[in-house]
């Protein structure tokens, strides 16, 4: 599985409102160091960069991203500025806001409505950008999101933001911003194992908005990455196709919905190429059906 070089475009696409991107994309949070935002060691500036110009070489044309992406070292717009900037009139940049850090890298309070604009203008300079391509709302648990999907709908009416989508939402989130502006994508944590998620993976198929979901391979490691032993169905899986449990995992998430996006991160060279290929892994029903029940027993 890994001996060939893959493009992403063998995962097939999928739209974003009016933007067609293939079903492989690129997360770029672990770009700023091996570990999420200041945990870890930092990347290799020059090695990101590489990173990032070796995934738009190997056909992928949907990268996620956020200003609060950085680390001590690095910021993950930045390093997509510069390595890929001017952008290719295909390459769709998707960002997020919400959540807020301050310069010593600390979580402080989520942004208010009228603060939206300020996170939105800051991945826009970042960026090197005159608009965004998508924003999602990542939403830090508030019952409502109307304020705040509202605040960027105007942003949306004003040509800063292209398309919209929310991102750790619950079905009645979907349902109060589709009432306010058209939803492009929904961001959730998922993957095998997980024991939630199904009803908005569904919700969005129903609706033909894009499902995109985050720790799909790096499950209850989170930001942490990958910090169990595998299960035993995915291992077996793996070694069936000659692929990576990694590859396991995307080509899993990929066969959930033709409207199910992946956005691996990684930092490491390799490791982008394996996760790449992963859209070429074709598993089987019986494959996925073992695959379904893994975790169901597990504490």
């Amino acid at each position: 599985m890994t001996a060939r070089t893959v493009s992403a475009a063998a995962s097939g696409t999928w739209r974003l409102g009016d933007l067609t991107v293939n079903r492989i994309g690129f997360g770029a949070m672990r770009l700023t160091g091996s570990a999420a935002f200041h945990q870890g060691v930092p990347r290799d500036r020059g090695q990101a960069i590489a990173v990032l110009r070796r995934a738009v070489e190997l056909g992928v044309n949907h990268v996620d991203t956020a200003a609060f992406y950085f680390s001590r070292l690095r910021s993950a717009n930045e390093l997509i500025n510069a390595a890929l900037a001017p952008y290719a009139d295909d390459l769709v940049v998707a960002t997020k806001v919400g959540p807020a850090r301050d310069a010593s890298g600390e979580w402080v309070q989520a942004a208010r409505p009228d603060q939206l604009r300020g996170q939105v203008e800051e991945n826009l300079r970042q960026l090197g950008r005159d608009h965004l391509d998508v924003v999602n709302l990542r939403i830090m648990g508030q019952d409502s999101v109307s304020e705040h999907f509202g605040a960027l709908s105007e942003l949306r009416d004003a040509g800063l933001v292209r398309h919209l989508g929310i991102s750790n939402a619950r079905p009645e989130h979907l349902a109060q911003a589709r009432a306010i502006a058209p939803v492009v994508c929904v961001q959730n944590a998922f993957g095998i194992g997980s024991r939630g998620g199904r009803e908005m993976l569904d919700a969005c198929a129903e609706h033909g908005i894009a499902f995109v979901p985050f720790f799909s391979i790096a499950g209850q490691g989170r930001e942490a990455g990958a910090v169990r032993a595998e299960h035993d169905e995915v291992l077996a899986v793996a070694r069936a196709h000659g692929a990576s449990p990694a590859q396991v995992r995307l080509a899993w998430s990929l066969r959930q919905g033709a409207h199910v996006l992946a956005i691996p991160g990684t930092g490491d060279p390799d490791h982008l190429v394996d996760n790449v290929a992963a859209g070429a892994l074709r598993l089987t029903e019986e494959e996925v059906r073992l695959l379904d029940s893994t975790g169901r027993t597990a504490s």
